[in-house]
């Protein structure tokens, strides 16, 4: 790994560890009581779109603190979340023991790119789960394709759920004066973003001490085409005009939880996917 890339991880994982501890604190729009209480939802685009997960071996990548892998297996699934960041991993296996799912739900603490060495299972999950601020991280779309494949039995299928790369293309630091986000950032110009942003998607009272971190705009095409090339077949994509968190501040929240266009569907603001092991 080069000096660069190096030190883009070491910003990452310090505004992760700090995003953590936002994500469990009272502000958070993380919800946790429903996941106490036994019956923890995913949000409305994987839970309609996922199925039955019920005796299947799932690979959450880029877990973060496991909400959404706990969930999985109250589901019945036995699942393995793998996050780079060392206080998220932590939180996820006291959440993992709080609510007796230890058995069912393994946490590693590992890079993305260094999965295959910490989870040494090649060809043994019937799922590969990736959703929700996850790719946007990962300077290599190609590699990130080629180790998910690794991890699939021949049949076990992708499910990927993000923002769509076509909305990262704006921000609301070049906003319209309709209040539309402008022009940041070029769809197809595959360099590293950094970005000195102390906001949190979850809780919009906080402020990040570790502000700077980098990312990375892959288009719809590399993510299919790495897919494909990694030994994939597409089965469905699908285009939303919803997503999870407030992306812009022109979206409205609707009785589904998500954020949504307040008039006209202007643009997708998530794609989803489903991907099966040839």
């Amino acid at each position: 790994m080069s000096d660069e890339a190096q030190r883009w991880r070491e910003l990452n994982r310090a505004n992760w560890d700090e995003r953590t501890r936002i994500h469990l604190g009272p502000g958070s729009d993380y919800d946790l009581a429903s996941l106490r209480s036994g019956g923890g939802k995913l949000h409305p685009i994987e839970d309609a779109e996922l199925g039955d997960v019920r005796g299947l071996r799932v690979l959450h990548l880029q877990c973060h603190f496991g909400v959404d892998t706990l969930k999985l297996a109250q589901r019945g699934a036995s699942v393995v979340g793998l996050d780079f960041s060392p206080a998220a991993i932590e939180a996820a296996r006291g959440l993992a023991t709080e609510l007796g799912l230890a058995a069912s739900a393994r946490f590693v603490l590992a890079d993305l790119y260094d999965a295959p060495t910490a989870i040494p299972e090649p060809a043994s999950f019937d799922r590969v789960f990736v959703t929700w601020g996850a790719t946007t991280w990962l300077p290599d779309i190609r590699r990130w394709a080629a180790i998910v494949a690794s991890f699939l039995k021949p049949g076990g299928r992708l499910y990927y759920a993000d923002a769509h790369p076509a909305a990262y293309v704006f921000d609301d630091e070049a906003r319209l004066p309709d209040g539309r986000p402008g022009y940041f950032a070029p769809y197809l110009g595959r360099q590293p973003i950094v970005l000195v942003d102390p906001r949190d998607y979850a809780d919009p009272s906080a402020r990040l001490a570790n502000a700077t971190h980098v990312e990375w705009l892959h288009p719809v095409s590399d993510i299919l085409g790495s897919l494909i090339e990694a030994g994939l077949s597409l089965d469905w994509l699908h285009e939303h005009a919803q997503v999870p968190w407030r992306m812009f501040q022109m979206l409205v929240k609707k009785d589904d939880g998500d954020w949504h266009w307040p008039d006209k569907p202007w643009l997708p603001l998530a794609l989803s996917l489903q991907a099966t092991r040839r």
